[in-house]
């Protein structure tokens, strides 16, 4: 049913023309993909808002729609897609945006050159600053990692001396317009904010697939550095393979974020409890004007007034500041990317200062380093307690970053039940549970085991030398946050315990495992 989502639900009239829009869709069972290992292998260094999901594909979109009376349906209709795993919005848009008018105007012989030029690029490497050929011009861009400070975005500058062939610099690869797709709806950004991080069922009704993606994927980002860690779709139609699982009634609407340009779907769906339509998106030229929320209720059809239908109460007290700054930037015409910019940084400071409490508590539960004993297992981490979580806040809560008021606590009670809690606990564990397990590979190495091996009997070296190998395979299998010399000195201590046996040991132990 993929192939449904490379054309637009129905010939509209303001989509003639060309759009650019995304999908994504849920990977099929038990399909190998040759890639996988060495995209986990980047996966490391990049921010966790960029780590790819191994169970879905993302879909970038180049749709021409012209009128053809000679056609059926009075419309010629043509896509070129690119099927990726990587969320990297902006660079495939860009991509597309060179090749794809080009190709509808030429032969399959075109997409054979834009290929043979893709099978050059290098890997997507974080951090480096890559050098993309596409079809004459190169394209530079750097993809962020988890090291760079949240919410900056190293400059990658457009010209030099030493590359005056760079046609294009890309200053994202990943990041969408905010502020022109939140203005429609910009007096709720942060009521918007709340829903998303408590991970609620959330439906955006828009005009076109490409206002419909860019305003999910603009909501999925508003709680970075945070990952959204329930399914979203860009673009939803009846023909998904997930359509009668998302849009029963036998059950609660799931945690999940959907874009739709159906008028089906304003009667689908209208028990979902959380609706955000969109007119058309365009850029104020004058201050917008205050929009209440609406009743789901008078939600009827598509052709609805533009707004967010809702009965959500936001825990959190308005901050006029960010809306006046914003509508003041409108009055002075000041320029959307800037807009942006702006928008970009509140998020990222309201979502820092509503995790840098769990984030300290959390790095509480990690046990002592000098409860860590070479000769025992790793100790395990102190369970998480909400009840103890909630009485940290009084003295380290938001408010030391913050000067939102409102019911921060009301807030994170709920928070705590939803996915996006779980899934960041989750990496945190893992982050702390592997640091566990490098810290006792330091204490190993910093032992003297080949005089250990002397005092005990041959079973228990030999029982010594297999954990030991053990644990080198486990260090490289999961990358755990070791140093090199670490592991180059415990396989030395592996090679001298293993010499100092009789011959008929140091041949099977040899060939046990790897060394």
């Amino acid at each position: 049913n993929t192939v449904y989502l490379l054309f637009i639900s129905s010939p509209y009239v303001g989509c003639l023309g060309d759009t650019q829009f995304c999908f994504r869709f849920r990977r099929s069972p038990g399909r190998k993909v040759s890639l996988c290992c060495f995209l986990d292998q980047l996966d490391r260094d990049l921010p966790v808002y960029l780590k790819k999901d191994p169970a879905y594909y993302y879909g970038y979109v180049y749709f021409r729609q012209v009128r053809d009376k000679s056609l059926k349906r009075g419309y010629f209709q043509k896509s070129l897609v690119l099927i990726s795993k990587l969320p990297y919005v902006h660079l495939f848009r860009t991509v597309l945006k060179q090749i794809a008018p080009e190709y509808f105007e030429k032969s399959e012989a075109f997409l054979e050159a834009v290929c043979s030029d893709v099978d050059r690029w290098p890997p997507p490497i974080p951090g480096k600053i890559l050098h993309l050929p596409i079809m004459g011009i190169i394209m530079k861009l750097r993809i962020p990692t988890y090291r760079d400070k949240p919410g900056t975005t190293p400059i990658v500058q457009n010209m030099h001396q030493a590359d005056a062939q760079i046609s294009m610099a890309l200053p994202t690869v990943h990041e969408v317009d905010l502020f022109r797709c939140f203005c429609p709806v910009f007096f709720h950004i942060q009521m918007l904010w709340e829903l998303v991080l408590l991970g609620e069922p959330l439906v955006v009704m828009a005009p076109s697939p490409s206002e419909s993606s860019e305003t999910v994927l603009a909501l999925v980002s508003c709680i970075s550095p945070l990952k959204y860690c329930s399914d979203f779709r860009p673009y939803f139609t009846i023909h998904d393979s997930e359509f009668k699982e998302y849009t029963t009634r036998t059950q609660a609407p799931p945690s999940v974020i959907l874009g739709v340009t159906n008028p089906f779907f304003a009667k689908t769906l209208q028990h979902w409890p959380h609706i955000i339509r969109i007119g058309d998106i365009k850029l104020p030229g004058e201050v917008p004007k205050q929009v209440k929320v609406k009743k789901l209720k008078n939600l009827k059809t598509l052709d609805s007034k533009p707004g967010v239908y809702t009965s959500y109460k936001p825990y959190l007290n308005k901050d006029e500041e960010i809306v006046k700054q914003l509508q003041k930037g409108v009055q002075q015409k000041r320029p959307t990317e800037a807009q942006s910019v702006i928008l970009r940084r509140y998020f990222l400071e309201l979502t820092e200062s509503f995790i840098i409490p769990l984030e300290r508590y959390v790095a509480s539960l990690m046990p002592l380093q000098k409860c860590i004993s070479p000769w025992k297992s790793p100790p395990q981490l102190r369970q998480f307690s909400q009840d103890d979580f909630m009485k940290t806040l009084e003295k380290t809560g938001p408010q030391l970053t913050s000067g939102l008021k409102g019911d921060w606590i009301g807030l994170y009670r709920h928070f705590l039940k939803s996915p996006n809690f779980d899934g960041w606990f989750r990496s945190r564990q893992k982050e702390m549970t592997q640091k566990l397990e490098a810290l006792h590979l330091e204490a190993l190495c910093n032992e003297n085991l080949v005089f250990w091996s002397q005092k005990h009997t041959e079973v228990e070296t030999v029982d010594l030398v297999l954990k030991l190998k053990s644990k080198l395979l486990q260090a490289d299998r999961e990358q755990l946050p070791v140093k090199t010399d670490t592991l180059k000195k415990l396989q030395t201590h592996i090679n001298d315990i293993i010499l100092a046996l009789p011959d008929d040991l140091q041949d099977i132990l040899l060939k046990t495992g790897t060394t």
